[in-house]
């Protein structure tokens, strides 16, 4: 079946709701009250919502803090702790606080902490540092108003604010963590093991790298829609242990299943398998910066900034083959950096180069000047995405056909992000090529793409945050900035349009495939899967 025929099947809402019978409805009257067990391959990492711009813990962190606005099921703006927001001028934003929020410590949530967030989340360690380059000032009106200038017109800054978890700034004072350790580095505070925010639930223990246990807040604003009276999250590495714990009713829940795990689960009469295409595009990306690459065979020169050893690597990589081989049919091969859904998603150019014969690869390289072909290293994480290490032994499969030889590191993302990471003091990660993943869930829109990961790095315009490679042109970083403050829809469609060309020319990074979200519970459990893979436990119920 085509990916767009399965994308109008999921809806391109981008939300697919698990029998819910009801559940949804605020204030309807819950189920007999559970504990809800689930795991996942790793672990968040971090209980600081600032640790790093990294999904699972973004998304595992939202339980507990919240943001100024947050999303409903059909991933839409609605108000959180704002209750009202809007423009005053094109560069000026304000946001109204909702009254009598209090934190799980019981401090009253005001003005001062936003405005203390808004520093703590643009300090130089902070893993959402790029989220607000437009950004000139918060300010404190009242205790119940914050206002934000921004540089320039920004029209998506309300939609980044949904991302932005509010910490107390008193608790964040007492226990000396008003600046974020640096994941990057390491580093650990207080807020890495210990939580407190506004949100439906509490952190009661925390075992990194093994357990952590939520609880419900008593003193939620919201109407609670959940059933639970624990959340007990155990991080289950091996992907046969997860599937057996999950038969045996070990646990309820796991966040991620192996492709080829997926079929047994469907035939299990007391599991019930949720699935639909997630916005992330898993990818490929080089180091375009590096004058020799720290694991090449090739010295005195960096053969990754030559395009035309560029489009070779990307021409040899079949990505239809990794769908029906190592994905089990569970991906959608893409050429764009950006997934159908997307604001900004161009699907005339949605087309890949054709594949290269191992021969025809062997005599570009010749003609590129490598008569003997290449070495140098690939990282890739083994926890992080589906299936993400096969795909690089795949990947390095491919390449050797040709006289490439790829040297492998597959790591816990733990060491992965650490290791690729773009870092002040280490602006040039130590890496030949790698994998990463990404989705533009803070916007929903492809300038979050552009302005994240293919715009030159640029730690004082807050660009290229996740540029590792360190790609740079700057005709495409050009258009990317008029894009951000473009307001005219054909305009800016025409500039998004010729940027992507860009990139796709350059042969920037390598698109493997949209990941598809699967997720598998026990038949007793309601919950939403939302296709930015978020998981708010807010919306379960253990019947």
């Amino acid at each position: 079946m085509k990916r767009e025929l399965l994308l109008r099947r999921w809806g391109l809402a981008l939300v697919a709701a698990v029998a819910l019978a009801g559940a949804g409805l605020a204030g309807a009257a819950p189920a007999a009250a559970k504990t809800f067990r689930w795991a996942n391959a790793g672990d968040t990492n971090s209980m600081d919502p600032y640790g790093r711009n990294e999904t699972f813990l973004l998304q595992f962190n939202a339980n507990i803090y919240e943001s100024l606005l947050r999303r409903n099921r059909d991933l839409k703006l609605e108000p959180s702790l704002a209750v009202k927001w809007g423009q005053m001028s094109p560069t000026r934003w304000f946001f109204d606080l909702r009254p009598g929020v209090t934190f799980h410590d019981g401090t009253p949530f005001t003005a001062d902490d936003v405005v203390f967030s808004f520093g703590r989340a643009t300090h130089v360690n902070s893993g959402i540092i790029s989220y607000f380059p437009s950004v000139k000032a918060a300010v404190k009106v009242s205790d119940l108003r914050v206002e934000f200038e921004t540089r320039y017109p920004d029209p998506l800054l309300d939609q980044k604010f949904a991302q932005f978890m509010i910490m107390s700034k008193a608790w964040c004072e007492k226990n000396n963590a008003t600046v974020p350790a640096d994941l990057r580095k390491n580093e650990e505070s207080y807020a890495s093991r210990n939580a407190n925010g506004t949100g439906p639930f509490m952190l009661k223990e925390r075992k990194a790298g093994e357990k952590t246990i939520l609880v419900p807040n008593p003193k939620w604003w919201d109407k609670p829609e959940h059933n639970l009276t624990e959340v007990v999250f155990s991080v289950v590495a091996n992907p046969a242990t997860r599937v057996a714990a999950l038969k045996a009713g070990d646990i309820d829940m796991m966040y991620e299943v192996p492709p080829q795990d997926t079929e047994g689960l469907r035939r299990d009469a007391n599991v019930k398998v949720i699935e639909g295409p997630e916005t992330r595009v898993v990818y490929l990306g080089f180091d375009h910066y590096r004058d020799e690459l720290p694991d090449s065979s090739i010295k005195g020169k960096n053969p990754l900034k030559d395009k035309r050893v560029r489009e070779i690597i990307y021409r040899l990589i079949d990505v239809d083959l990794i769908k029906r081989t190592v994905m089990r049919g569970q991906s959608y091969p893409t050429a764009l950096m950006v997934a159908p859904g997307i604001n900004g998603y161009v699907k005339e150019l949605d087309k890949r180069p054709a594949l290269l014969k191992p021969e025809e690869a062997r005599k570009m390289l010749a003609a590129a000047g490598y008569p003997d072909g290449l070495e140098f290293s690939l990282d890739c994480p083994n926890d992080r995405y589906v299936n993400d290490e096969k795909i690089c032994q795949a990947v390095v499969s491919m390449l050797a056909k040709a006289g490439i030889k790829v040297n492998l590191l597959a790591q816990t993302r733990l060491k992965f992000f650490a290791k690729i990471a773009l870092q002040t003091a280490n602006p040039v990660p130590n890496i030949d090529m790698y994998m990463l993943g990404w989705s533009p869930s803070s916007t929903y829109d492809v300038h979050n793409v552009f302005e994240q990961l293919i715009e030159c790095y640029d730690l004082e315009r807050r660009k290229g945050q996740t540029n590792n490679g360190r790609y740079c042109n700057p005709r495409f970083d050009a258009l990317a900035d008029k894009v951000e403050q473009e307001v005219d829809p054909a305009r800016r469609n025409a500039m998004i349009r010729e940027a992507t060309a860009i990139y796709l020319a350059d042969y920037a990074y390598i698109p493997l495939h949209q990941q598809a979200i699967i997720w598998a519970a026990r038949k007793n459990i309601d919950l939403v899967q939302m296709a930015d893979n978020y998981f708010p436990l807010r919306f379960v119920k253990v019947k």
